[in-house]
């Protein structure tokens, strides 16, 4: 079981990452690593992620924009 992020810009369509992960083995390690690198990937041209488990989307799209921005 892997689980991945899904970088896409603000319409949705799909976009490389300015960093680029590894598959992660828990949920927890995948949404830690979004945690810490948000904003990078944001200025790097993500506008929002969704979680993937496997091929089986868990949720998203889920804004990297700040609250109140």
């Amino acid at each position: 079981m892997a689980w991945t992020w899904r970088f896409e810009k603000s319409d949705g369509t799909e976009t490389e990452p300015a960093l680029q992960p590894e598959e992660f083995t828990t949920q927890g390690d995948a949404e830690s690593w979004i945690g810490e690198h948000w904003k990078e990937l944001l200025e790097g041209g993500a506008a929002q992620v969704a979680l993937f488990e496997d091929t089986t989307k868990i949720y998203g799209p889920m804004s990297l924009q700040a609250d109140g921005a």
